[in-house]
């Protein structure tokens, strides 16, 4: 109906040439990025862009590439974007570096130096996030810290001459006291050392840095100046006039009352005291009394109190505490206008000392616990300008207000108070304060909610204890109890004072709740001690009555499930109650692990065997090892001899028990019943507990049994089977034990019965049972005791693992040997293809043999990629490319074999190419796996 044609519809359209592909044009910034835009991949494209960055390109250019790239590679782009906030960033840098560089040459080139705003400009720069580490920042912290240090230093040698100052005007004031000859003595040293000061003293005010010293400095320096020229300025001229008036009588005696006296008494005249006497006796007036001595205990309670105050002086100051050093000092010099006639000149110079510090600290505590201040103040204003979402809650703003104020009040103790830092700090903290309020009216009003749910719980648990009062339900009641308790937990905080008023009244509701629980646990408890002390009489008792332990648990079961008790002491109670009846049982487990641990010949020989076994596994020999097992493997099939004997020795046994049965027939049954049950015991390798114990020990050898001694039947096993039952006769035709059927159906116990002729189910003789044909089972005999059990065992599983080390250590020298072979080309170095495995044919190691027979040939890349495929091991990173495009060709060689197949041949192509490490690497990483298979 339908024509059909040879070509297709389309084949009438007119024939057109293709239209060539489309080229694409190059952006135009490749060639400012090295071809990035026109990169195939995004990591080749990243690794170009790269490679550019690191040409250190201009701002302009990275902000044009970041805009085209960041629509089409956003993880290329990212490394444009670094680059251009790190150029933001350390233009944000380099502005706040030159801001802080210019207030730190500002501060440089100021005459005048504050050392407090040197310090803060350090604080504030760091604040503001200034790279100090870097130039000119770095060198310019260095050069304020030098001049920081340098300014210190001159205001510490201000102190330092001050005290010489001191010191020389004292040495001055002693040499006065002294004949004028020790003063005349010292005059040179004295100008030397006045000459020097006066030189140290023009140095420091010399100093570029000295109009930057504090204020209270200077006046310090003239001061001490002006006193010791006082002193020097008399000092001179009266020793040069002491030394005249010694050469020449008719000089004038020098103004110091010493020398004078001195002088007057070389001379022959009277001194100053012997005229002024004679002058009042002359005028009729008495003489002045002389002036008294000083008892020695005033002058040692004048030092005494001196050395009191002296030493709270000292204390204060080496502590820094401005306001007590102040006290101190004060203290010091009230006890000196009493008792400072009274001291030596030491003791008067060391107080000199301590005046002197404590006027130097109580300065320097003053600047400082300012600049304490202003920190604070400006903590305090920072509390409600935190960022949005760090604001602090009102416990942290509280606990932190009373930070702020236990700090001021620490500063305000070691410095005189600035009223006006006070009030801004205090105007800040009350502002802060209203957010604590807030705080607080919120804790107050969840107080009352939680007192009030507190007393409704309060109320619930009295209302739930007059419902449930007569409830037997212990541990409902007990549960609920808890429950309360928990509700009672979780309640929500209340105040401490509140807390103290509802706890009495939760107490006593839930006591009046927990009592008719408590009066019942209090009589379990008397009826648990009472089975406990039943439990102890069981368990001390000879032999252990079974039921009467299960009834007893089964009693502390019921006691225990109706009512609860605490988990700790219901515990313990558990223990002292399971305690003596564990002890019976151990002592009748030990007795049968006693037993069963009787070796016999059997078990001695198995163990003679695993020790061999052993021994031989540490020798390290593999045919010493398999000559060893098959000894243990011997001697364990020795068992179905020793069953034998222990069954001919039971035979002889029950003859003899028939042969005495005229004479005592109760004895020779029960002896019969003992000898059966031995047998069972044997034979079905079971632990012979209560009535088997002749049949564990039976001996392996042939020789005749002792007659074993009947045992009272405790108890029996109730069976209702045909032929169990004492009173109950045995079915016809069916055998009374299944162990008598063991090798198929042999017959009755008499050997009478024979196979079925009714026809029912009477082919199943010519399928060969209902299994099919299928072998006896083995009498394997007595079962092994627990040691030789676990010996052997354990031997054999040892034996395997050394045999399994064995082999792979033989493989692996094996291996060794291939790859030596075919580095040396030496056909004669390869393992035989025993040691190679049975995965290696003779024909395989022929052609490996002949490809290492002739010199070094042709490319073996493909084979090697081959066999990695084939052992499916990872190839190097270099090949990777390679070993998918052999993949690929793979997939369309439909009818070739597969590597895994193969890779024989594979082998002796790689062996017949040259040999190198890293090739022989891959080649032995490839037959590991493949040797195996």
């Amino acid at each position: 109906m339908f024509p059909f044609f040879s070509r297709s519809k389309m084949s009438d359209a007119p024939e057109v040439n293709p239209a060539p592909a489309k080229t694409h044009e190059p952006h135009p910034l490749d060639a400012l990025t090295g071809g990035a835009f026109s990169a195939a991949t995004s990591g080749e494209r990243a690794s170009r862009i790269r490679d550019w960055l690191a040409t250190q390109p201009s701002p302009e250019q990275l902000q044009e590439v970041f805009k085209e790239l960041s629509g089409r590679d956003k993880g290329a782009a990212r490394a444009v974007r670094e680059r251009l906030d790190e150029i933001r960033r350390a233009k944000g840098q380099e502005a706040i570096a030159a801001e802080w560089a210019e207030k730190a040459q500002a501060l440089l080139a100021a005459p005048k130096l504050n050392i407090a705003d040197a310090l803060a400009w350090q604080r504030d720069a760091a604040k503001a996030g200034a790279p100090l580490s870097r130039e000119p920042l770095s060198l310019l912290k260095v050069q304020l810290a030098d001049r920081v240090k340098v300014i210190e230093d001159l205001q510490h040698r201000v102190q330092v001459q001050r005290e010489a100052a001191v010191l020389l005007a004292q040495r001055i004031e002693v040499l006065s006291t002294k004949p004028w000859r020790d003063a005349q003595a010292a005059l040179e040293l004295l100008r030397a050392d006045v000459a020097r000061w006066q030189e140290q003293a023009q140095e420091l005010t010399g100093d570029a840095s000295w109009a930057s010293v504090e204020a209270r400095f200077p006046p310090l320096l003239d001061a001490s100046r002006t006193q010791l020229l006082v002193v020097w300025e008399a000092f001179q001229p009266a020793v040069a006039q002491a030394a005249a008036a010694a050469e020449d009588a008719a000089a004038p005696l020098p103004p110091v009352p010493v020398w004078a006296d001195e002088l007057r008494a070389a001379r022959g005249l009277p001194t100053a005291a012997s005229e002024a006497a004679a002058a009042s006796a002359a005028a009729g007036k008495p003489a002045r009394a002389a002036k008294p001595k000083v008892a020695p205990e005033v002058i040692e309670k004048a030092h005494q109190l001196v050395r009191d105050a002296l030493a709270t002086l000292e204390k204060e100051t080496a502590e820094g505490h401005g306001k007590a050093s102040a006290g101190a000092a004060a203290a010091l010099r009230a006890v000196l206008k009493v008792h400072g006639k009274h001291i030596d000149n030491a003791l008067e110079q060391q107080v000199h000392t301590a005046l002197v510090a404590a006027g130097e600290l109580e300065g320097w505590q003053r600047w400082s616990a300012d600049q304490v201040r202003e920190e604070l103040v400006a903590k305090a204003e920072a509390l409600l300008n935190r960022p949005e979402g760090q604001a602090l809650g009102g416990r942290k703003m509280q606990e932190t207000l009373r930070s702020l104020r236990e700090q001021w009040k620490q500063a305000d103790q070691g410095g005189a108070p600035n009223h006006a830092l006070w009030k801004k700090f205090d105007e800040a903290c009350n502002a802060a304060h209203k957010v604590v309020e807030a705080w607080l009216d919120k804790i107050r009003a969840e107080a009352a909610e939680h007192k009030a749910q507190r007393l409704a719980l309060i109320e619930e648990v009295k209302a739930w204890a007059q419902e449930h009062a007569a409830s037997g339900d212990w541990k409902a009641i007990n549960r609920a109890l808890y429950q309360f308790g928990d509700r009672w937990r979780e309640g929500g905080h209340v105040g401490e004072k509140i807390f103290a008023e509802l706890q009495p009244l939760w107490k006593q509701a839930i006591a009046l709740a927990a009592a008719p629980l408590e009066a019942a646990q209090k009589e379990s408890l008397a009826r648990r001690h009472a089975m406990i002390e039943e439990a102890t009489a069981l368990g001390a008792a000879p032999s252990l009555r079974i039921d009467a332990v299960k009834a007893l648990q089964q009693r502390w079961q019921a006691e225990a499930q109706t009512v609860p008790l605490d988990r700790k002491h219901e515990q313990k109670l558990w223990d002292a109650f399971r305690k003596p009846i564990d002890e019976a049982f151990n002592r009748k487990s030990a007795d049968r692990e006693r037993a069963v641990t009787e070796l016999s010949a059997r078990d001695r020989v198995v163990l003679d065997a695993s020790k061999a076994l052993e021994a031989a596994n540490a020798t390290g020999d593999a045919q010493q090892i398999r000559a060893a097992m098959q000894a243990l493997e011997a001697a364990l099939r020795g068992q179905a001899q020793a069953a034998e004997a222990v069954a001919t020795a039971n035979k002889d046994a029950q003859s003899q028990a028939e042969a005495q049965s005229v004479a005592a027939p109760a004895a020779a049954e029960g002896g019969a019943e003992a000898v059966e049950g031995g047998a069972e015991a044997v034979e079905g390798g079971a632990e012979a507990v209560e009535g088997g114990d002749a049949a564990a020990a039976a001996p392996a050898t042939p020789a005749a049994a002792p007659k074993p001694a009947a045992r009272p039947v405790v108890a029996v096993r109730g069976d209702d089977r045909p032929g169990m039952k004492k009173d109950a006769p045995a079915a016809p035709g069916r055998g009374a034990r299944p162990g008598d059927r063991r090798d198929g159906r042999p017959g009755d116990r008499d050997g009478t019965r024979g196979p079925r002729t009714d026809g029912r189910m009477g082919d199943r003789g010519d399928r060969g049972g209902r299994f099919g044909d299928r072998p006896a089972f083995e009498d394997r005999g007595p079962r092994l005791g627990d040691t030789a059990f676990r010996a052997q065992r354990e031997a054999m599983e040892h034996a395997q693992l050394a045999l399994k080390k064995l082999a792979a250590q033989a493989h692996g020298e094996a291996l060794t040997q291939l790859l030596t072979a075919w580095e040396k080309r030496d056909a004669a170095l390869v393992p035989g293809a025993q040691e190679l495995g049975s995965g290696v044919t003779a024909s395989v190691r022929s052609a490996w043999t002949q490809a290492l027979s002739a010199a070094p040939k042709g490319d073996a890349s493909e084979a090697m990629l081959r066999l990695e495929m084939a052992a499916e091991a990872p190839t190097p990173a270099e090949h990777i490319a390679a070993r998918r495009m052999l993949q690929l060709q793979l997939l369309t060689r439909r009818n070739d074999p597969a590597p895994a197949q193969t890779w024989g041949q594979d082998v002796a192509r790689v062996l017949a190419g040259p040999s190198d490490a890293a090739s022989a690497r891959r080649l032995q990483n490839v037959l590991k796996t493949l040797l195996r298979k």
